[in-house]
């Protein structure tokens, strides 16, 4: 099966890029802290993991899939003393069996007011 987009409905990207695509099965996404206007959620870490972590889990939904589906999520934060936020927040998302998970420290991500993005992968049954 060909690799194809799926429609999330979420703002349209300034890059030329799909939110997720499909193929043999398996879901690709990204997901950054944008709200439905496409605005940056401002006020720190803990609003934009929260934003980042509704986005992933709309686009889970939107491909016919969910939380419970992930098999592996890569976190990338600017700050290493967000990670506690991060963590925190990240397990109110998951449950029993945890998909595998790497926390990754950058420099930057997409946009300099972005604090976070987060890259995943799920089964769509």
């Amino acid at each position: 099966m060909n690799p194809y987009p799926v429609n999330t409905n979420l703002p349209a990207s300034k890059s030329p890029l799909a939110w997720a695509t499909v193929g043999n099965g398996i879901l690709f996404t990204a997901q950054i802290p944008i709200d439905a206007e496409g605005n940056v959620v401002d006020g720190g870490i803990e609003p934009q993991i929260k934003q980042t972590l509704a986005n992933l889990k709309h686009t889970l939904e939107s491909a016919g899939t969910s939380v419970a589906n992930l098999t592996q999520v890569l976190i990338y934060v600017t700050d290493r003393d967000d990670l506690a936020a991060v963590n925190r927040e990240y397990a109110t998302f998951v449950a029993e069996p945890f998909p595998n998970r790497a926390a990754i420290i950058v420099s930057g991500v997409a946009r300099a007011e972005m604090l976070v993005e987060i890259v995943a992968y799920a089964v769509v049954p």
